[in-house]
C-alpha cells in the first residue's frame, strides 16, 4: 500500500519575517544595511501597532490578519500619530509590499490575502518645481574652480 506523504503546513507569519530579513533581503536581494535597516524600522513600527490593534502576542499573528484594513489603519497611525511626511509612510509601505510579495512565493495558501493587502496604494504627493539657477548664479558656480579639483 502506497502512502501519501503529508501536505507541508505553511510557515508561520514570525517564521516568514525571520526568512525574510536573514535570508531573502541579504542574500538573495544582496540590499544594502541601510535599506535593511529602513525595512526593519518598517517592521518593528508595524509589529508594535499591529499587536496593539489586534490584541495579541506577536507569535500569534498571522498573514491572514495582515488586512487592507489594518495597513490603511498603520499609515493613518504613521502620518496622524507619528507625523510622518508621505514619502516616509510610502517608504514603510513599500517595506510592507516587498514583505507581502516574497511571502506570497513562501504561502501558496495565502495568495487570496496577500494580494488584497498589495492592493494598498501609496499615496500621492506633489513634488517640488525644480528651481533654476539665474545667469549670475550659475557663473559663481562654474566661474571659479577650486584648486583642490587640480591636486
Amino acid at each position: 500500500m502506497m502512502m501519501r506523504r503529508q501536505p507541508k503546513p505553511p510557515p508561520t507569519f514570525p517564521a516568514l519575517v525571520q526568512v525574510f530579513f536573514v535570508e531573502h533581503l541579504t542574500q538573495q536581494r544582496a540590499l544594502s544595511p541601510q535599506t535593511i535597516a529602513a525595512y526593519r524600522d518598517a517592521f518593528m513600527l508595524f509589529l508594535g501597532f499591529a499587536e496593539t490593534r489586534l490584541g495579541r502576542s506577536l507569535a500569534l499573528i498571522t498573514l491572514a490578519d495582515l488586512t487592507p484594513g489594518l495597513i490603511m489603519a498603520f499609515l493613518y497611525h504613521l502620518e496622524r500619530e507619528r507625523h510622518n511626511s508621505v514619502r516616509s509612510r510610502n517608504a514603510r509601505l513599500a517595506a510592507l509590499r516587498s514583505f507581502l510579495k516574497f511571502a506570497a512565493h513562501r504561502d501558496v495558501s495565502s495568495l487570496q490575502v496577500i494580494e488584497h493587502a498589495l492592493g494598498v496604494p501609496a499615496k500621492r504627493f506633489e513634488r517640488p518645481m525644480l528651481g533654476y539657477l539665474s545667469r549670475e548664479e550659475m557663473l559663481a558656480v562654474i566661474g571659479t574652480p577650486d584648486r583642490a579639483w587640480f591636486s
